[in-house]
């Protein structure tokens, strides 16, 4: 039986090569500190330090079903709602379909609003939308 250990951030990663070389070093076996990284990676069944590194550089999305509860934010708004539709697109977009919670007022005038409880947008892998608002922030970003 194998069993699949979840993979930590980065920085935990490095923190428990650092913890594995002291403790071999202790017991009179010196290794380097890329020695001690290539056997973290292994630990968790890389073959290299590289190859664990560009997956705790680019974590794969977590699953995202119709009627999830999700949080994120949308024109800047932080938000919690219900994912109602989801479409896989070309690549490793995602076409979504959000409700809203509490609905979020689109405008930012002080003369009038505009609120909207029902948005869809198409998300990249990271699960932001490319399209940005006018400061350069994504328009609707999941917290994933």
């Amino acid at each position: 039986m194998s069993e699949t250990l979840s993979l930590p951030d980065r920085a935990t990663a490095k923190a428990l090569a650092k913890r594995l070389r002291q403790s071999l070093v202790a017991e009179g076996n010196f290794v380097s500190h890329g020695e001690a990284l290539e056997l973290t990676a292994k630990q968790f069944g890389y073959r290299d330090w590289n190859t664990l590194s560009a997956k705790l550089d680019n974590p794969a999305p977590r699953p995202l079903n119709v009627g999830a509860r999700i949080t994120g934010r949308y024109l800047g708004h932080a938000f919690t709602g219900t994912l109602l539709g989801l479409q896989m697109m070309k690549g490793e977009r995602r076409q979504v379909v959000i409700e809203f919670d509490q609905p979020i007022d689109v405008v930012a005038s002080e003369h009038f609003s505009s609120h909207r409880r029902r948005v869809s947008g198409v998300l990249e892998r990271n699960g932001a939308s490319w399209d940005k608002t006018s400061d350069g922030q994504p328009v609707l970003e999941l917290d994933l």
